[in-house]
């Protein structure tokens, strides 16, 4: 298998760092650049094409979403992995309507990252386990 390469497109410094250490453990995966906010995204995207694009919600100037909307424009066969403090089920939705493939928490990254890659780049939709979890509680209210 090849290597798979990583787009991280994330505004936080600190989850930027952690996926730079945490990946460099991982052979089959490489971070090939790094955005700050949805318009470096896009140009990036177009310049590195990379395999995987793991995308915050909220960045400044163009958000995730709207981001992930012109990725599609650029780069149709992108596979765009949602990677999000925001928990909220209107987003979540939003992120798959706009040609997002997965959505993972930030919290749950420990064990869903990895097997949420490896879903999506077999064509599969991915949901992070903790959303999973909240939306089948009957008692659940956001």
């Amino acid at each position: 298998m090849s290597l798979v390469q990583i787009l991280v497109v994330d505004d936080s410094l600190h989850w930027r760092c952690f996926a730079l250490k945490y990946f460099k453990t991982k052979t089959e995966f490489k971070i090939i650049g790094v955005a700050v906010d949805g318009l470096e995204a896009v140009q990036k995207v177009d310049e590195l094409r990379p395999d995987v694009i793991l995308m915050d919600v909220n960045l400044p100037g163009m958000d995730g979403i709207e981001a992930t909307r012109q990725i599609r424009k650029v780069y149709p066969s992108s596979k765009i992995l949602f990677v999000s403090m925001v928990g909220d089920f209107a987003i979540v939705q939003a992120a798959f309507d706009v040609g997002g493939s997965g959505y993972v928490l930030k919290q749950d990254c420990g064990h869903d990252l990895i097997p949420a890659i490896r879903a999506i780049l077999l064509g599969q939709r991915f949901v992070s386990r903790s959303l999973v979890c909240r939306s089948e509680c009957p008692d659940f209210n956001e």
